[in-house]
């Protein structure tokens, strides 16, 4: 029985917009503000896959518009692993000190493709109802 009010707690938007990947690429998503927030989970969508491997990538920075660099992954709850099956996902967390972050996916071994997609949820508001 659920008995926890989670909708008011938590913000989804969308990290990278669905995208249809058909080359070896990396694909960079939005920047996410996380001010207001203490957690971020990013979920890592493919749709139908026809070849490649994607790998999710999360980057962060101190400033809006700055320099993203990769994550270390004493930061990340979770293993980012290369996707390479339709119609599957891969959540990742996200425990830095940055407050800005990206979601990326690289891909590889790409002729046809696949289409992907990246939410974010972000947690444990400062303030809340959230919506």
């Amino acid at each position: 029985m659920s008995s926890v009010d989670l909708k008011n707690n938590i913000t989804i938007s969308n990290a990278l917009s669905i995208a249809t990947i058909s080359t070896n690429t990396t694909t960079v998503g939005i920047e996410i503000d996380t001010a207001l927030y203490q957690g971020a989970t990013f979920n890592f969508k493919l749709g139908t896959r026809t070849d490649g491997s994607y790998l999710p990538v999360i980057t962060e920075s101190d400033t809006s518009g700055g320099s993203f660099t990769a994550v270390d992954s004493s930061f990340l709850i979770g293993t980012p692993t290369a996707l390479t099956a339709s119609n599957t996902n891969q959540r990742i967390g996200y425990v830095g000190k940055k407050r800005y972050i990206k979601a990326s996916i690289t891909s590889t071994s790409v002729t046809i493709g696949s289409t992907a997609t990246v939410d974010v949820i972000l947690s444990s508001p400062l303030h809340s109802p959230t919506a």
